[in-house]
């Protein structure tokens, strides 16, 4: 038995459960009114399935926009897959939810950001709203990179 709770990892189980249980909401009955969803996670992590030119081209981390459209969205345990189109072609990603940074719906200003969230899970980190990162050169149409900055009041 340890010595104190480790709030910090239950925190982050918890906010990984309610992204799951959103996304199956989601694969379920679709994307309701206005929501959509901006998703930034570490290309990096060894589970995450994305196209070489994608990784080549978003090396460290990549965002993504689950808004018109989408396909395929498949909702597991350990993550979820999704086919995004990136410029009017499809790519297939699968994502587990300990390599997500964040976790936006700008529609009704929901955040979550995992702070040094490498999938260890050891409770260093802390669940706290996202501080988005600057817009990229290169942002694509309906699967684009963005910044979040252009929905900050």
């Amino acid at each position: 038995m340890t010595d104190s709770i480790d709030y910090g990892r239950l925190m982050h189980r918890a906010m990984r459960g309610l992204i799951q249980e959103v996304l199956e909401t989601v694969q379920r009955d679709g994307l309701p009114g206005e929501h959509h969803f901006f998703i930034t996670f570490d290309t990096n992590h060894p589970d995450v399935e994305i196209a070489d030119w994608l990784s080549d081209r978003y090396p460290d981390e990549m965002t993504v926009v689950m808004q018109h459209w989408y396909d395929n969205l498949d909702v597991r345990d350990d993550g979820f897959s999704v086919t995004l189109n990136f410029g009017d072609a499809p790519e297939p990603l699968s994502i587990p939810y300990d390599a997500i940074k964040t976790f936006v719906d700008p529609s009704v200003e929901f955040g979550l950001r995992f702070e040094g969230n490498e999938g260890d899970d050891d409770g260093d980190d802390d669940p706290t709203p996202p501080e988005p990162d600057p817009e990229p050169e290169d942002a694509h149409h309906d699967a684009e990179v963005v910044s979040l900055d252009r929905f900050r009041k």
